[in-house]
């Protein structure tokens, strides 16, 4: 989300293709609506962070061993909800590296190597 809050939010992570489980508008659509039901938000607020998750440059992005891997991942790192094992089960799959500000993620698949914070890019 926190890349949603800037015009530029997504300028620093402009040098390969940004690409996201389907999961992601989903995940993100609930934390806005439900910092608006919080009154974090206002409306408007909220009509702008959904408009430029629309029009980030993120691809949604599928795979066949998605379901699997996402299983296979939260086994492997000992989480009971696949949510975040969606995310980096699809940057393991893909090869690539996932980049997060979710401090618990980050540490929780450090020893996978290949999620990162922005400032590690």
């Amino acid at each position: 989300m926190q890349a949603c809050f800037g015009r530029d939010g997504f300028e620093a992570l402009a040098d390969g293709d940004l690409v996201a489980p389907r999961l992601l508008w989903s995940e993100f659509r609930s934390l806005v609506h439900a910092a608006v039901w919080r009154r974090e938000l206002g409306a408007t607020q909220a009509d702008e962070l959904r408009r430029h998750l629309q029009s980030a440059p993120l691809t949604p992005r599928d795979h066949d061993l998605l379901d699997d891997e996402a299983w296979a991942v939260a086994d492997e790192l000992g989480w009971a909800k696949t949510y975040d094992a969606e995310f980096v089960g699809l940057a393991r799959l893909l090869g690539c590296r996932l980049v997060t500000l979710d401090a618990r993620l980050r540490r929780g698949a450090d020893r996978l190597g290949f999620v990162v914070t922005p400032g590690e890019l």
